[in-house]
């Protein structure tokens, strides 16, 4: 099979599309398929050229007002257009699209190729962390606009289903993410770290991901009224200089992959993840991996990866009272966190990473058998139809 793989982001840049991107690649890589990466240049033009059987072409792009470290690929159409037809791909796997899954899919849709579109990133809602919530129905409609053209469109989650469903988009499919339970597991908790984050011996609450606006990371400054713990605040971004100051007494770690990350993650207590806006929220699983009880809102994608009352607590979004309840309740009881602990761990090793790609490569087959049988029709959306979920 012959993939083309058209990304928002792709290395040196590090986040979720990018980590599903080379899961994916790496399974093609090991079906013996070939594949093409299109994606935005990165700054200072790093990056690689090649990833296992795949080729990286990069695009022109522009950094993101305020985080120049996310770049921006403006080309158009016509652009990509070339590359597909150079490439001849069977299909055109669109990661998580909004600037240039926008030209990716009418690139395809003109040269009739086979489309799948992974929806990832709940990009219009974040307008409101931004000072900007009057844009939010125009990007929906973007949304729309794009899925609506795809052949098949995955979502993560269950959530993320019903919004879409409910956008109008059609022919959904439901792709949750795998996660590499070699990688992350509870074997890995590090006494050295932990006696360096909690020399008194404290219940270490943590948190990973990237510090922006849209993860509410400053939610966890509600965590002082808990006694005996301490918050550790694992990755970068453009809030840590606002959070350092707002949690003085919590330790920042900086941006940690691989197996620091694993480690890190395997020497908390409990994981809190307050962002509300998450449509599947990949850094839960690696801490139930880990075999850390997890506290979430319960919105997005953390409906389906956290088990109340099993596996940790989901709490009402904009609960933080709730959500330091349920922390306050963990640190307490020992027993507890340690049974949910283990089931934690048990929750998520059938989900690993081939399995999941490979029911992608089945949907590979299924845009690719039924396309022409039900024609995508573009005209039915028209760009100038806001609307939203």
């Amino acid at each position: 099979m012959k993939v083309a793989l058209v990304a928002e982001s792709f290395l040196p840049h590090a986040n979720g599309v990018t980590h599903s991107l080379l899961r994916v690649i790496e399974h093609l890589t090991a079906r013996g398929d070939e594949a093409l990466v299109i994606a935005p240049e990165a700054k200072g033009s790093a990056g690689p050229i090649r990833y296992g059987s795949a080729t990286v072409k990069r695009l022109p792009s522009m950094g993101w007002p305020g985080y120049d470290d996310v770049r921006v690929s403006l080309s158009g159409s016509a652009r990509i257009g070339r590359m597909l037809d150079d490439f001849e791909p069977d299909v055109v796997h669109l990661a998580s699209p909004f600037m240039l899954g926008w030209s990716a899919i009418r690139a395809a849709n003109e040269l009739d190729l086979p489309t799948v579109a992974i929806y990832q990133t709940e990009v219009p809602s974040y307008a409101g962390s931004y000072n900007a919530a009057w844009g939010e129905p125009l990007l929906w409609n973007r949304v729309l606009n794009i899925h609506a053209r795809a052949g098949l469109t995955l979502a993560p989650s269950t959530y993320a289903m019903r919004q879409l469903e409910q956008l109008g988009v059609p022919r959904l499919r439901l792709w949750p993410r795998g996660v590499d339970t070699g990688r992350f597991r509870p074997d890995l908790r590090n006494a050295d770290l932990r006696a360096r984050w909690a020399p008194n011996g404290e219940v270490i609450v943590g948190y990973a991901g990237r510090l922006a606006a849209e993860k509410r990371v400053e939610d966890l400054a509600r965590l002082t009224e808990i006694d005996g713990i301490r918050v550790v605040i694992i990755g970068d971004g453009p809030s840590r200089s606002r959070l350092e100051a707002l949690m003085p007494d919590a330790v920042f770690t900086g941006f940690l992959a691989g197996d620091e990350l694993a480690r890190a993650l395997a020497s908390l207590d409990v994981f809190v993840h307050c962002g509300e806006l998450e449509t599947f929220c990949q850094t839960i699983q690696e801490a139930h991996a880990s075999g850390v009880p997890v506290i979430a809102p319960r919105r997005g994608g953390p409906i389906d990866l956290v088990d109340t009352d099993h596996t940790g607590y989901l709490y009402p979004p904009g609960r933080l009272d709730v959500m330091v309840d349920g922390v306050r309740t963990l640190v307490a009881d020992t027993e507890r966190r340690e049974r949910f602990s283990a089931n934690a761990r048990v929750s998520v090793e059938d989900r690993t990473w081939p399995r999941v790609c490979d029911t992608l490569i089945g949907y590979y087959e299924e845009a690719i058998r039924d396309h022409g049988a039900t024609p995508v029709r573009p005209w039915d959306v028209l760009e100038h139809d806001v609307v939203e979920p």
